[in-house]
């Protein structure tokens, strides 16, 4: 049965919905409040229902889906292509309503607990920077009384005591006891950091998707737990490549007249797992043992940069695969194409 599609531009208060009536042709193009938008929808026959893949989405994907219907997320990318007047909602949502017709790759709807894992890692990725913040200020500050400091953490752990020690005849206490108090946020940090990170093991105890990948070199705890809140369903991708595609680790190209130049890669994809993954990749080469002859050929005909993108590709294709055919980690298994 051919879906009814319908074009739903999602806001805090007032949602916009555009669909056009097969039998009459007649042009719906309405704005519906937020409490009667389920309302709207109960009862009705299926509809293809499109939307931008925004903050609230996930939640009503899976609330309309409860009621009979199919969603597509869309990214704002491919919506923005179709809306070739001004923005206005009623615009934006018929801009909706002809990019939910064209064949693309849908952002997956994730669940409840697919979504709490990754709101973990944004909780984790926030602290971190705010930690980054607070160590970069504490060293700016003391280098403006000649006390430098080294760039990484355990430089400013070893120093700290003893540049407030010397400073401490020389500025106010006022100033000194503010520096003070500012370095012990840190441990403050440290410990909630740490408490996330307790909770995502504990969480890869139970979820047999995050074990079966968190094997793989280059692939731990946070990047695990990380991938398979991301993905959704692993069946959603065609292949290891599609995959890959999807967080941004496939170059892009450029051509005309059957020439086809590869460019770097496209960086439009998911910006987190895909810094998890190079991060990954730059840890198996760190130890060149463990990296393979793959690795080992590619560092002696590519730059170092390329091979960690090209590496952290290849372990995205292996979390993939290991996914979709629901296997383990097994190190030097060598695959077969079917004959």
């Amino acid at each position: 049965m051919q879906l009814t599609p319908v074009g739903v531009d999602i806001a805090k208060s007032v949602f916009q919905v555009y669909q056009v009536d097969a039998p009459t042709g007649e042009i719906v193009n309405k704005a519906i409040k937020r409490a009667g938008f389920l309302e709207y929808f109960t009862n009705r026959t299926p509809c293809l229902i499109g939307m931008e893949a925004c903050g609230g989405a996930q939640h009503w994907a899976r609330m309309l889906m409860k009621l009979g219907h199919q969603v597509k997320l869309m990214p704002a990318r491919l919506v923005k292509a179709f809306n070739i007047g001004n923005k206005s909602d009623a615009a934006d949502a018929k801009a909706i309503w002809l990019a939910v017709q064209q064949p693309c790759k849908a952002v997956a709807v994730k669940t409840e607990d697919q979504q709490a894992v990754l709101a973990m890692h944004r909780v984790r990725q926030q602290l971190i920077k705010i930690r980054t913040m607070q160590i970069n200020a504490l060293r700016g500050l003391l280098t403006e009384y000649g006390e430098v400091m080294g760039k990484s953490r355990a430089a400013l752990d070893r120093g700290m005591s003893g540049a407030l020690e010397r400073l401490a005849d020389r500025l106010p206490a006022m100033l000194i006891d503010t520096l003070q108090e500012r370095y012990s946020e840190l441990s403050k940090l440290d410990e909630q950091i740490g408490k996330i990170e307790q909770r995502l093991k504990a969480w890869i105890r139970l979820d047999k998707a995050c074990q079966a990948i968190a094997d793989i070199p280059g692939v731990g705890l946070i990047t695990a737990t990380a991938a398979v809140a991301t993905m959704g369903n692993a069946n959603a991708f065609r292949s290891g490549r599609e995959f890959a595609a999807y967080i941004g680790l496939v170059p892009k190209h450029s051509g005309s007249g059957g020439k086809v130049n590869l460019l770097g890669i496209s960086k439009r994809g998911d910006t987190y797992l895909r810094t998890l993954l190079i991060h990954g990749a730059r840890s198996v080469l760190a130890h060149a043992k463990e990296s393979g002859s793959w690795v080992e050929q590619m560092c002696r005909r590519r730059p170092l940069n390329v091979v960690i993108v090209a590496l952290a590709n290849k372990m995205a294709r292996m979390v993939w695969a290991l996914l979709a055919h629901e296997r383990r980690y097994v190190k030097g298994y060598v695959g077969t194409r079917p004959t």
